[in-house]
């Protein structure tokens, strides 16, 4: 590696995150010491396939770990969450008080499901959220034809929970807060076309409401809920997909801006709450918070496959060059697929503040739309029409790409 002193170097999370940057680490000639904390018994594995081929795959759900290269030589510390950061001390505490030093950090550390408010109490039983492989397994064995299954969200996860659950022969209901489904991170076109998809399907989607009160037997176990509007559904299984946090509670008091992600800048260096660079520090994936050019230079959590990717490889380069460190320069994306339609998307439709639809097909389920902030392109999504994204793809990384490190 390069003469920069730094021998041990920690990647907190054993997440899609964590492998890319130990990956990285080796593939740029890091000889050094390498250690991977994972807070779950489990190596790493692929979560987009928990909400998708995980709940309807014949046979129970599939395998979905990584790959994991003999090249890495890597010690892994599994079932072994972090609880403590001193970037002083330049050490990592871990819930069985093993103190490890590092020369260099990475913080991977994914997100959590966001959950109801501790005031409501626990929940009834059958009633879950959807992050890890166990809420994947225990899930689908509840998920049994002639059900009744309750979600709470239609953004993307719940829309998958959803048409899940339909392809299995339960009865759906899918209660959404906004005015459409995906409204706020795809537009209003979208939102309309995705709540189409649900009720051709079947699924009884329920908008501008929220789920107030579940309901519980005399066993414990739920049997509907009480909506805002004053609505009540029954329900045998439901799945809360109010969106994720950061799993980042383990930094308080490290002095890092870890509200909401891990605060960095264009080159992976987390920062602390001066806005001053934190030595040593790195974080990517769902933890981080990065500066977004499409986006005026806001940072954001986006919580996306690809973006885990990208940003694991930028940081780990810069953790072996901090001096002169790389930018990321990646364009994000996400995809879905529901009840059939194929939903691709490059950028970020979620910043414009004016969506242009250039198709829409009902019929046909095909759709492009682009997205534009300040009259610039910041995004496109399509439904079927997935070739034409490239076009997207490659006039978005022209206006991303970063300038040099000051």
């Amino acid at each position: 590696m390069t003469g920069d002193g730094r021998r041990h170097l920690v990647i907190v999370g054993a997440s899609l995150a964590g492998l890319r940057a130990a990956q990285t680490l080796r593939a740029e000639g890091f000889e050094g010491e390498l250690t991977v904390v994972g807070a779950e018994l489990h190596a790493p594995y692929d979560r987009p396939p928990l909400s998708k081929q995980a709940l309807t795959a014949p046979g129970g759900p599939p395998d979905t770990a990584l790959p994991v290269p003999d090249g890495i030589r890597a010690r892994w510390l599994l079932g072994r969450p972090a609880v403590a950061l001193d970037p002083r001390a330049a050490t990592v505490t871990l819930a069985d008080g093993t103190t490890l030093p590092y020369d260099g950090l990475l913080v991977a550390t994914g997100a959590a499901a966001r959950r109801l408010p501790p005031d409501r109490g626990a929940p009834p039983r059958r009633v879950f959220t959807l992050r890890d492989r166990e809420d994947a397994h225990a899930l689908r064995a509840e998920l049994t034809p002639g059900r009744r299954l309750l979600v709470v969200g239609a953004g993307f996860l719940g829309s998958e929970v959803a048409a899940a659950g339909r392809a299995l022969g339960l009865d759906v209901t899918v209660v959404e807060a906004g005015r459409l489904p995906l409204e706020r991170v795809a537009g209003s076109a979208v939102g309309a076309f995705v709540a189409d998809l649900h009720r051709t399907a079947g699924a009884d989607l329920r908008v501008e409401t929220t789920a107030e009160t579940l309901h519980s037997g005399p066993d414990g176990a739920l049997t509907g809920a009480t909506l805002g509007d004053g609505t009540t559904v029954t329900a045998d299984v439901a799945v809360l997909a109010l969106g994720a946090v950061p799993a980042t509670g383990w930094l308080a008091g490290s002095g890092l801006d870890a509200e909401g992600g891990v605060r960095c800048d264009r080159w992976l260096r987390a920062l602390d709450t001066e806005g001053r660079v934190v030595p040593g520090v790195f974080a990517a994936g769902d933890a981080a918070r990065v500066p977004q050019p499409l986006a005026d230079g806001q940072p954001m959590a986006l919580g996306h496959w690809s973006d885990a990717l990208d940003q694991a490889a930028t940081a780990a380069r810069t953790m072996l060059t901090p001096h002169s460190p790389h930018a990321l320069d990646a364009v994000p994306s996400f995809w879905s697929d529901l009840y059939g339609a194929r939903i691709r998307s490059v950028g970020l439709p979620g910043a414009a503040d004016e969506a242009r639809v250039v198709e829409h097909d009902a019929v046909a389920r095909r759709m492009e739309v682009s997205y534009h902030r300040e009259g610039r392109l910041v995004g496109a999504l399509t439904v079927g029409r997935t070739a034409r994204l490239a076009a997207y793809r490659e006039e978005l990384h022209r206006r991303s790409t970063p300038v040099p490190a000051g």
